[in-house]
């Protein structure tokens, strides 16, 4: 899953990117955007690690994608950047709430920007459906049934509405898949501030626009992080910043992208697993190798808690706390789990 830093030039993107991920933004890719990942924290997979103390450890890791910023100045080069954009399979709007900044506008505005993206891609569509129809050639049909699937869709975003809260049938899903619709993606709204404290009405006032919302003083944390590490508790403290934004942006970008976190443990290597909220084991175990889910047998389950409380698998089988599942078993945030396969 890729997600996609975006929103205007100069709101702090890359202070963002690289506050997560710990790579300095590049200059070179400021038209093509910068991709990089960023380690999840996680106290359950530490915890593992100091159990099993194994060669290798490989922590859950979600990629960013700094996307180009795009211009207030209607028209100047954003239906480029829109394009980049449509790489995200989620969106991260950043708005910079510094001096003579107006976050609830640049937050209207861009909704809009991403509104008419995609209002054009589905009106050219929907022109080129009704051109061809009025031609007798062999696919008319089907040409047919996609535009009456498209004409809906069509007059809501004319409308100015955005699709995020729509509900589409299984046909408009297929025929708007291959337009990877901007306001069909998940979009959360971080608010980049100077200091440590937000007005909590005009941050009232943005989530009223229907999105999640954070608001946290990225460009801050990431100067402190910049400090040696011995001062770093001092300075932060200094300057009233509590949680460090970073965690509570990763943790809201498991909500909005409803990820869970499943494991592998033993002593050669521990490893944490992202998995979307509601598949199952054979799912889980076509994330680990698609061999496994070729030949899944069956596969056993226990919950991290459990092993980490007792303190080994053979304690958590001992007191029946262990499970052997099928391909139907819906996985839980924190399950630890052990494929049977045939090769």
């Amino acid at each position: 899953m890729k997600i996609g830093l975006v929103g205007y030039q100069a709101g702090g993107k890359s202070s963002i990117f690289e506050l997560l991920t710990g790579t300095a933004p590049d200059i070179s890719k400021a038209h093509t955007g910068q991709l990089g990942t960023a380690t999840v924290p996680d106290q359950r997979f530490d915890d593992l690690v100091a159990l099993f103390n194994p060669k290798k450890i490989s922590p859950a890791k979600i990629e960013l994608f700094d996307t180009p910023g795009l211009s207030r100045d209607q028209g100047e080069g954003n239906a480029q950047r829109m394009s980049v954009l449509r790489e995200a399979n989620v969106l991260i709007q950043v708005i910079g709430a510094y001096a003579g900044a107006d976050p609830l506008s640049d937050a209207q505005s861009f909704e809009e920007e991403l509104v008419l993206a995609d209002m054009q891609i589905i009106s050219n569509r929907v022109a080129r459906l009704r051109e061809n129809i009025k031609k007798p050639r062999p696919d008319r049909d089907e040409l047919q049934t996609e535009l009456e699937f498209l004409e809906p869709i069509e007059v809501l975003l004319n409308e100015g509405q955005s699709l995020r809260s729509q509900e589409f049938s299984d046909e408009q899903e297929k025929h708007t898949k291959s337009f990877s619709l901007l306001t069909r993606k998940p979009l959360l709204v971080l608010i980049n501030t100077a200091e440590a404290d937000f007005d909590p009405d005009k941050l009232a006032a943005i989530e009223a626009l229907g999105h999640p919302v954070i608001a946290a003083p990225a460009g801050l944390e990431l100067d402190v992080q910049q400090l040696d590490e011995a001062d770093r508790a001092e300075f932060a403290a200094e300057l009233g910043l509590g949680e460090p934004c970073r965690k509570q942006l990763l943790r809201a970008i498991f909500e909005i992208t409803e990820q869970i976190t499943f494991f592998t443990s033993d002593e050669k290597e521990v490893r944490a697993w992202l998995l979307r909220r509601g598949e199952s084991a054979v799912e889980a175990a076509g994330t680990i190798h698609t061999d496994l889910a070729r030949g899944f047998i069956r596969a056993e389950i226990m919950a991290v808690a459990d092993l980490l409380r007792l303190g080994s698998e053979r304690e958590v089988k001992a007191a029946g706390l262990h499970q052997l599942v099928g391909k139907e078993y819906i996985m839980r945030d924190g399950d630890e789990i052990l494929v049977r396969f045939n090769v």
